[in-house]
C-alpha cells in the first residue's frame, strides 16, 4: 500500500504519544521492530496473497520482508490450507485447492522464524451484490492546495440492491498508447547507411492499480443502493491515459464494520499529510494477535470479502467529444550533425561518432536521418540525425507490447 510507510510510523507514534497536546519533537528509544501482515482473501478463482514484513524507522523506507515463516488458513470445519512462499516476503494459496466461499469463516495463523505465533479473528465472507453501472463525466477538479485548476474525467459506480451495509472498492487501469517520436531507422556504422526499421510496436499498453481507500457505509433505514460513488478522476493534462483508448476494472467488496472501521482509520492517516500530529491519534485497529504476547501491536489486517468486478472501455472519440484539453508528452528531440558538436583542433566528428556518442555511451534513440533538400536519400545529402529519449521512441521502454486478453478496440 502507498500509505503504508506513513501508517507504521505514525502507530509507533501514536502508541507512544497518544495525549500529546504541546508541540513536540519526539525522540524515538527502545525503537521496537513491528510485524506488518497484509493478506486477502476473495470468492475469485486465483491464488490470495499475504505479505508480511517488518516496520522500519525512516517513515516511507522499504519494510523489510519476513522469511522462513509458516502461514495456513482455517475455516470453521477445521479444513486447512497451507500458503507457499514466494520469496520477498509474499506467500500464496494454490488456487486448485483452495477458494474463498461466501458464508464461510476463515482465520489466518502465521508463524514466524523468531518463534512467535499469530492469529487472525476469525473473518466470515460476507456476500456482496454486483455493481450495476460504471460511467464518467467531464469535471474540474481543484488541486495543489488550491493553486491549480484540472479538467478531466471522473468515474463514477452504481450499486442497487446492496444488503451489505459496508462497501469497499479498488480499481485497475489499463491504457493504450503511442508515443510521439516512434523510432524508424536503424544505422549501420559499418558503412553510415540506414535501415528502415521493419517491426516495431505501433501501440503499447500500460497498467495501474488503485491506492486509495474508498468505502462507504449505509446506515439502517437508509436506501441499500449506491448511486453516483465517486471513483477516479483523470486529469486530461496530466498523463497520456486519454490519447487513445482507456479502460477500468472496478472491483468491489463486502466488508465487516470492523473492516470499515480499519480502512476508515487508514483513509484518515493517508489525509492527514505529512504531520502526523496534524490530527488527534486514530485508533489502533488489527485483527492480527500475537498468541504469546497479548501486549503486541500487529500493524495490519486480515481480509476477507466477496467480490464483483466491472469492466467500462471508453474510446478516443467519447473523450473528443467531451472538448477536454489534451495531454502534450514533455519529451525532448534534437537534432544533430559532426558541425554541431564543437572538437577543438582534432579531426572533424564523423556521423559514427555522432551515433557514438548520444546512442552508444548517451541515453538517446535514433528516430530517423534528414536529408537536405528533403527527400533525396543520399549519404552525401545527410543533414542531420534525429534523436529522442527512450520513453519517447520506444513504447515498450514505459509500456507492455502484448495486447491484454480482456482488451476490445473501439476506435
Amino acid at each position: 500500500l502507498r500509505i503504508r510507510g506513513r501508517w507504521i510510523l505514525f502507530m509507533m507514534l501514536a502508541l507512544l504519544f497518544c495525549t500529546c497536546i504541546d508541540d513536540y519533537t519526539p525522540q524515538i528509544k527502545g525503537y521496537k521492530s513491528l510485524l506488518v501482515v497484509e493478506g486477502l482473501v476473495t470468492d475469485e478463482n486465483t491464488p490470495y496473497s499475504v505479505r508480511l514484513s517488518r516496520s522500519t524507522r525512516v517513515q516511507d523506507s522499504i519494510s523489510k520482508p519476513v522469511t522462513g515463516a509458516r502461514l495456513y488458513i482455517t475455516d470453521e470445519t477445521g479444513a486447512e490450507t497451507s500458503l507457499a512462499e514466494c520469496g520477498n516476503g509474499v506467500y500464496k494459496t494454490d488456487s486448485t485447492n483452495f477458494r474463498g466461499t461466501v458464508g464461510k469463516t476463515y482465520v489466518l495463523h502465521i508463524s514466524t522464524p523468531d518463534g512467535n505465533e499469530y492469529v487472525s479473528d476469525p473473518a466470515t465472507m460476507r456476500p456482496v451484490e454486483k455493481i450495476d453501472s460504471i460511467f464518467y463525466r467531464k469535471e474540474r477538479e481543484v488541486t495543489d492546495n488550491g493553486k491549480e485548476t484540472l479538467d478531466g474525467l471522473k468515474i463514477y459506480v452504481n450499486s442497487k440492491g446492496n444488503n451489505n451495509n459496508y462497501l469497499r472498492w479498488g480499481y485497475e487501469e489499463t491504457w493504450k498508447f503511442k508515443v510521439p517520436s516512434q523510432k524508424q531507422f536503424d544505422y549501420h556504422e559499418e558503412d553510415s547507411s540506414f535501415t528502415q526499421v521493419k517491426s516495431f510496436h505501433d501501440f503499447c499498453w500500460k497498467n495501474n492499480k488503485s491506492s486509495e481507500v474508498f468505502i462507504k457505509s449505509v446506515n439502517p433505514g437508509q436506501p441499500s443502493g449506491i448511486e453516483g460513488e465517486p471513483l477516479n478522476f483523470i486529469a486530461s493534462t496530466k498523463s497520456d491515459r486519454l490519447l487513445v483508448e482507456y479502460s477500468i476494472l472496478v472491483k468491489q467488496y463486502s466488508i465487516s464494520q470492523d473492516e470499515y472501521q480499519f480502512w476508515d482509520a487508514m483513509k484518515k492517516i493517508n489525509n492527514s499529510g505529512d504531520d502526523i500530529f496534524a490530527s488527534q491519534p486514530f485508533p489502533v485497529i488489527s485483527n492480527i494477535h500475537n498468541l504469546k504476547d497479548a501486549t503486541e501491536i500487529v500493524p495490519g489486517y486480515f481480509q476477507v470479502s466477496a467480490m464483483t468486478t466491472k469492466r467500462l472501455f471508453i474510446s478516443y472519440n467519447s473523450i473528443c467529444n467531451l472538448g477536454l484539453p489534451v495531454y502534450n508528452y514533455t519529451c525532448k528531440v534534437i537534432e544533430m550533425s559532426p558541425r554541431d558538436v564543437p572538437n577543438g583542433r582534432g579531426p572533424a566528428l564523423t556521423w559514427n561518432d555522432i551515433y557514438e556518442i548520444y546512442c552508444v555511451t548517451g541515453k538517446w534513440v535514433l528516430v530517423r536521418p534528414v536529408y537536405q533538400p528533403e527527400g533525396v536519400i543520399n549519404k552525401k545529402n545527410l543533414s542531420k540525425m534525429v534523436f529522442a529519449q527512450p520513453e519517447c521512441a520506444k513504447c515498450e521502454v514505459t509500456g507492455n507490447t502484448v495486447k491484454p486478453d480482456f482488451w476490445i478496440d473501439l476506435n
